[in-house]
């Protein structure tokens, strides 16, 4: 049987000025260090967190090799490059703890605690932490949202809204609900993967049967990563909340070492698409300190996405593979024989973008917009 390395501390002797603050022995997935809680901060190391459940189904799954480095600490953090808010969430915060980048949808924080800490957090400056950055004022989020009429919809994210018990989620819905300009309400979690019995909670239902009686969609986008992590209970609680008439979406994040791999890829988006959860978008991996050692060069990225094409049938083909970054969200649909990677905006902050066609050369290694040099090629 397959064994999982977790992370234990002990105190290390002191090996210069009794001044030091101790080390800690940390188990990494290569092997234990000996580290300064100051190295930890200062490159932004999430510090370990797994449920047991998701523990039990990593190990007793045949992709523990690939599945580790989705919630293990490794020593490739260190010497990952990048910044802590590469989509601009700073720049497009109104209210504390909400966001309008996009016109049509707001995004709530509503905690900064999840059910496990994903390596690859793309919100490491806030997971796990006390963060100044989590909604506060609902009544000042509302107010915000009521004066805001071309918004249709809020996500409610974070962390994970899921760790909140539901009395703190029909709080959230209190300053959701009164506005008829919202059509829908979304939770984006991970929680399915890594604390299922979570959504065995008999008052969920009430939760979202006030949004259906607000004659608003209730949706949950899950975060399945790799066929791995589809448990029995996870499909058992999503074909539960179906029953009730909540629509389910999925995101993934193409990751190095994890999911890189056409057949993985297209197995999980087969599953999500049998148990009813539409395969929604593969995100390009970001440029996240401490976490950018998961990106895949954009060139492997299009192999693998057209290898998911060829294995799907057509009513499974539903998912855009997406960049989510500073100017929007840009769907990324290929290579072009002039050496060119050819994209599109699928959401801007500027309308007059969406829809947009544009082209960059390719440079080989490339993993981000940035990384490729501006061209004068556009198309409408």
């Amino acid at each position: 049987m397959k064994t999982i390395r977790t992370v234990k501390s002990k105190t290390a002797p002191l090996t210069s000025s009794s001044r030091q603050l101790p080390l800690k022995i940390i188990d990494f997935v290569e092997g234990a260090r000996a580290i300064a809680p100051s190295e930890l901060e200062a490159n932004n190391i999430t510090r370990y967190h797994v449920t047991r459940f998701y523990r039990e189904q990593i190990v007793n799954s045949d992709y523990y090799d690939q599945l580790k480095f989705i919630v293990e600490p490794s020593f490739e953090e260190f010497d990952s490059t990048g910044n802590l808010d590469t989509s601009g969430e700073h720049d497009n915060t109104v209210v504390t703890g909400f966001q309008h980048k996009y016109p049509q949808t707001g995004l709530l924080l509503a905690t900064d605690r999840c059910a496990s800490y994903c390596r690859y957090c793309f919100r490491k400056r806030i997971v796990g932490k006390d963060s100044d950055e989590i909604a506060a004022d609902l009544e000042q989020i509302g107010r915000y949202i009521e004066n805001h009429p071309e918004m249709t919809n809020v996500l409610v994210s974070g962390g994970d809204p899921f760790v909140l018990s539901t009395r703190r989620l029909h709080e959230i819905l209190d300053h959701l609900l009164p506005f008829p300009h919202l059509s829908s309400i979304r939770f984006g979690t991970k929680a399915l993967a890594y604390a299922p019995k979570r959504f065995d909670d008999s008052t969920l239902g009430a939760l979202f049967e006030r949004i259906h009686d607000a004659g608003k969609a209730a949706l949950i986008v899950t975060h399945f990563d790799h066929i791995g992590e589809i448990s029995s209970d996870a499909e058992r609680s999503i074909r539960s909340l179906r029953a009730r008439g909540v629509q389910f979406f999925n995101q993934s994040v193409l990751l190095a070492k994890v999911n890189d791999d056409p057949e993985i890829l297209a197995a999980t988006f087969a599953k999500c698409h049998q148990m009813g959860v539409r395969p929604y978008y593969l995100f390009q991996g970001r440029p996240v300190k401490g976490a950018s050692h998961f990106q895949v060069p954009l060139r492997r990225g299009l192999e693998i996405t057209r290898g998911i094409n060829q294995r799907l049938s057509g009513v499974q083909k539903t998912f855009k593979y997406i960049m989510s970054h500073y100017t929007g969200k840009i769907e990324v649909l290929g290579l072009g024989p002039d050496g060119h990677v050819y994209m599109r905006y699928h959401q801007s902050a500027a309308q007059k973008e969406i829809g947009k066609i544009f082209t960059r050369p390719y440079l080989e290694g490339a993993c981000w917009l940035d990384d490729l040099p501006e061209s004068n090629v556009e198309q409408s």
